[in-house]
C-alpha cells in the first residue's frame, strides 16, 4: 500500500455528494491512488444523506466528523477542529475538496496550516456577491489551494485576476455532469415521483436571500402562484424552504393552489427523473443551472446574479431575479415553444473525473 498515493475526498452537503461521487470512482478504479471518503456531517440529515450516497452509488464514508448544523463560524470552527485530528491520525498526499461549503474553506485552511497538498474541484467560479457566504468560500479557498481545477475556460480570467498562478489551474470540464451522464438512463427507468407527467416546471428554492426572511420569501410564494397560471409547477420542498414556509405561515398558500405540486425532498435520481421529464426550471441553485444546460432544459435564475455565467452564455440560463414581468415572458416563451436552447459547454462530456485524476498523478510526488 505505500506505493499509492492516500487520498483524502471530502464531502460536506449535498451538492459535494454529486462532485465527489466521479472522482471517487475515478480514484478507485486507479491502482495508482488509495482514496479515503470524509463525509464531515455538514448536512446531517440521516435519511438524506443515506439516500443521496445510494442513489450515487458512493460507498460509506470512512470518516464521519459528524459537525451538524450551527452558525457559519461555529460549523466552519468545529470542521476545521475534527479535521485537524483525522489527520493527525492518517497520513495523506492531498486533500480534495469540492464546492463552496462550509466543509470546503474549512478542510482546506486546515491541509494547508499542515503543509499537505490541496486540490480544489469548481474553482474560480465567481458571482462577485460577498454577500454569499459561498462566494467568500470560493475565493478564499481557491487562494490558498495548490491545484485549482474548472469547469469553464472563464474561470481563469477570475484566478488571474485575483493572482493566481495560471500554473496551477486546470480545465478539466465538470463533474456535476459527469454525475448526470452516469446516472441519466438509470434515473430514466424510475417511475416519476408523484405521477407527475409533462408539461411541468420543476421549482427548487433553498437561498437564504430567498427563503430566510418573510417578505423575501412571500414575494417568491407569490410569483409561483402567478407562474402557475402558466405553466404547472412541481415543487420538491427543500428542508429550509420547508422550515420557512411553516414559520411564515405560508405552506398553506401553496397547498391550496390546484396547479402546484408540493412534494418532499427527493433523492438524486428522482430529482434527476423530474429535470429529465420538465420543460422548465424555476431554480436558485447553481448546480441545477449547470445540470439544465447539460439537459438542454430552459432555467430560470431566481437570483440576480449567478456565478455560472457559460450556463447563460452558452447554455440555457437566464438570470431573472424576483423580476415578475422578466419570470413570466420566459415562462410564456416556453409554453409557447420558444425556450432557451443552448448547447453543452466545452469538456462537459463525463470525463472531468479522469482528468482530474491524470492531473494528479503528473503532479504528486513519487513514493
Amino acid at each position: 500500500m505505500s506505493n499509492r498515493w492516500r487520498i483524502a475526498l471530502v464531502s460536506g452537503a449535498r451538492p459535494n455528494f454529486m462532485k465527489i461521487a466521479p472522482v471517487l470512482r475515478a480514484l478507485e478504479t486507479d491502482p495508482r491512488f488509495d482514496p479515503v471518503l470524509v463525509h464531515t456531517g455538514q448536512h446531517y440529515d440521516d435519511e438524506m444523506a443515506t439516500r443521496f450516497f445510494r442513489d450515487l452509488g458512493i460507498r460509506s464514508p470512512d470518516v464521519d466528523l459528524e459537525v451538524g448544523s450551527a452558525s457559519h463560524g461555529r460549523q466552519t470552527g468545529t470542521i476545521m477542529i475534527r479535521f485537524d485530528k483525522f489527520l493527525d491520525n492518517d497520513s495523506v498526499d492531498c486533500v480534495v475538496v469540492v464546492g463552496d461549503v462550509n466543509s470546503t474553506i474549512a478542510c482546506t485552511l486546515v491541509a494547508v496550516k499542515r503543509g499537505v497538498m490541496v486540490a480544489h474541484v469548481e474553482a474560480g467560479l465567481r458571482s462577485y456577491d460577498r454577500e454569499m457566504p459561498e462566494e467568500v468560500n470560493r475565493v478564499l479557498t481557491d487562494s490558498i489551494s495548490d491545484l485549482l481545477f474548472t469547469t469553464e475556460e472563464d474561470a481563469l480570467s477570475n484566478l488571474e485576476r485575483e493572482g493566481i498562478d495560471p500554473g496551477r489551474v486546470h480545465f478539466v470540464g465538470n463533474v456535476m455532469v459527469d454525475t448526470l451522464f452516469h446516472h441519466k438512463e438509470e434515473a430514466m427507468r424510475i417511475v416519476p415521483p408523484g405521477g407527475s407527467t409533462p408539461p411541468f416546471g420543476l421549482v427548487t428554492i433553498h437561498r437564504p436571500s430567498n427563503v430566510d426572511e418573510k417578505k423575501s420569501l412571500k414575494r417568491i410564494v407569490s410569483i409561483l402562484i402567478e407562474a402557475s397560471a402558466v405553466r404547472r409547477l412541481v415543487f420538491p420542498v427543500h428542508p429550509r424552504t420547508g422550515a420557512a414556509l411553516d414559520r411564515f405561515d405560508l405552506r398553506t398558500v401553496l397547498e391550496n393552489e390546484n396547479n402546484i405540486e408540493l412534494m418532499p425532498p427527493l433523492g438524486y435520481l428522482e430529482f434527476l427523473r423530474l429535470l429529465i421529464l420538465c420543460d422548465v426550471v424555476l431554480t436558485d441553485s447553481g448546480g441545477i443551472q449547470e445540470e439544465s444546460t447539460a439537459l438542454g432544459v430552459p432555467c430560470i435564475t431566481l437570483r440576480e446574479n449567478t456565478e455560472r455565467p457559460i450556463t447563460v452564455s452558452e447554455g440555457t440560463n437566464e438570470v431573472c431575479g424576483t423580476d415578475r414581468d422578466r419570470i413570466l415572458q420566459v415562462l410564456g416563451d416556453v409554453a409557447a415553444g420558444r425556450g432557451k436552447t443552448g448547447r453543452i459547454p466545452a469538456r462537459w462530456d463525463g470525463r472531468a473525473a479522469e482528468r482530474i485524476v491524470e492531473v494528479l498523478a503528473r503532479v504528486l510526488p513519487s513514493s
